[in-house]
């Protein structure tokens, strides 16, 4: 399970968000993955790439969202398998808070990939927006899907719990989604082919016309630290700097509260 190799990497990812470690008496145990029947395909390509003995079985019964639902079942029993895979970082039981990232090198996108196949979303909202979202109980997952699309789309995520459920939503739209979808779901990589199409599909979106584009913030320089202490009046700096005169007032508050560091201390 040499998590460098791209197909290993997203397995894990998909492993973390929607397998079941379980522990059995004495040495017994086993690590399923159960999904639905039409993503059965993905579940053929894991089997071929564990060098183990392993099963794949189908079962349908009522849930909350379907009179009937067929799922399709993965399970590997042998003992050295599951050590290496617990060893990575899936635990035995109850897992859904407790997952992190690789402490091993890995294959990053791979491994996002396979969070998100599991776990998340890729598609259009209601309103035809592209979008990517993957939810998460794990405060390291939330974080590492922050950092890393930041690195993609250049785009910061601060990962909070929503109130109701305590789980983490971390949500990429238009071209955010584009960009971060089309570095994911790259051409031959291992993945849920269905949301593979979808996040294919993502990069046919083109912003309306008069559509204002998505605000990035301006960041603050030095000299322009010096500008605005040296004029020391929001509405001056505003005009001298094509800032707002809001924006220099907070500034000029931060730099002198020391809540920013001031030019000569950097």
């Amino acid at each position: 399970m040499d998590l460098t190799v791209p197909e290993y990497a997203y397995m894990f990812g998909f492993f973390q968000a929607d397998g079941h470690l379980a522990m059995g008496q004495g040495r017994k145990g086993r690590l399923t993955v159960e999904i639905s029947a039409r993503d059965i395909d993905l579940l053929r390509e894991f089997q071929k790439l564990t060098p183990y003995k392993s099963y794949i079985t189908e079962r349908t019964r009522s849930t909350n969202f379907a009179a009937t639902h067929t799922a399709a079942i993965w399970s590997v029993h042998a003992l050295e398998a599951r050590t290496t895979i617990n060893k990575l970082g899936l635990p035995y039981g109850r897992k859904s808070d407790l997952i992190s990232p690789p402490s091993v090198t890995f294959s990053r996108r791979d491994y996002l990939r396979g969070l998100i196949d599991a776990d998340g979303s890729v598609g259009y909202t209601a309103k035809g927006f592209p979008f990517v979202s993957l939810s998460s109980a794990s405060s390291a997952i939330a974080s590492f899907l922050s950092a890393y699309g930041k690195e993609v789309t250049g785009a910061e995520r601060t990962a909070k719990r929503n109130a109701r459920e305590g789980i983490y939503n971390v949500l990429y739209m238009m071209e955010l989604a584009q960009r971060l979808a089309g570095h994911l779901y790259y051409p031959g990589c291992l993945s849920l082919e269905r949301k593979h199409v979808a996040a294919d599909s993502l990069s046919a979106w083109v912003r309306p016309h008069g559509m204002r584009a998505a605000y990035t913030a301006r960041r603050w320089t030095d000299p322009e630290d010096r500008i605005l202490l040296k004029l020391n009046s929001p509405t001056a700096a505003a005009e001298a700097l094509d800032r707002t005169p809001q924006s220099c007032s907070l500034r000029l508050w931060r730099l002198r509260t020391g809540r920013v560091p001031t030019p000569a201390d950097q």
